[in-house]
């Protein structure tokens, strides 16, 4: 019995091995196929990234003839130069694809989606037959209502879902967001990063609690028409392969 169970061991371990190695291959196609995707609409990116590389491999050359260790100095310079072409070309990827989502129907459910961590996001919680519609996020800074369409329909909308909200969330703040380029509104590029500038509210248990109690109650109303769950936006697949370039990036 104690070697059948090493076997089972062996076996599981070389599974998980096989797994490892071809996510890591999947992960090293998508990158490769973000970046002649991006090569092809960026004609700088090529240049900027030798550019980076090269910047850094004078830099650390100079502080090796001066310093001393030069060859180690090199091969730091080389290294450096590499990571800093690899999270220019990333960054690059994210701006061009922020760009082509920019606008369409679903864009904001779909970056919301996409974001990185704790947050608790529920698409288009309501929403119009033109397409409007509030997504609703819950995380450490509270409720988030999100809008996106024209900000005369979404504007109501988002103050309906407060309402509901407020009934069951207690002294939890509410944020409201309306996605565009207008006054007041957030661009989609940098929806991300002002949901992350709100303050810290609340802890995890209450987001838990707070999911479940919202949960029910969109369970208990009837949906909205014509909800704008997807599709997703043009050049969302290149965002993923960016988030997973950044993720490898980071690693290394």
């Amino acid at each position: 019995m104690a070697q059948a169970k090493n076997d089972a061991s062996k076996e599981a371990k070389k599974a998980a091995k096989a797994a490892r190695k071809a996510a890591s291959k999947e992960q090293r196609q998508q990158i490769w196929q973000a970046f002649n995707m991006q090569r092809k609409d960026d004609k700088a990116l090529i240049p900027l990234m030798i550019g980076v590389l090269a910047l850094s491999v004078l830099v650390f050359t100079l502080i090796g003839v001066f310093v001393g260790g030069l060859w180690f100095m090199v091969v730091i310079g080389v290294a450096i130069g590499l990571l800093g072409a690899f999270v220019l070309f990333t960054r690059r990827v994210s701006r061009s694809v922020y760009k082509k989502a920019e606008g369409q129907p679903g864009a904001a459910g779909w970056a919301l989606s996409n974001m990185r961590g704790q947050w608790r996001v529920q698409q288009a919680v309501s929403g119009t037959s033109q397409l409007d519609a509030v997504h609703r996020v819950i995380g450490k800074p509270g409720i988030i209502l999100v809008g996106e369409g024209t900000p005369s329909r979404v504007k109501p909308l988002i103050a309906q879902e407060k309402k509901k909200a407020a009934r069951v969330v207690g002294d939890t703040p509410i944020y409201e967001v309306v996605v565009g380029n207008g006054e007041g509104e957030v661009p989609l590029s940098k929806l991300e990063r002002h949901l992350k500038k709100l303050p810290s509210n609340i802890d995890r248990d209450r987001m838990e609690a707070l999911d479940g109690r919202l949960a029910a109650l969109k369970a208990k109303g009837a949906s909205g028409p014509a909800m704008p769950k997807g599709p997703m936006p043009q050049g969302a697949k290149v965002k993923n392969m960016a988030r997973t370039a950044r993720r490898r990036g980071g690693a290394a």
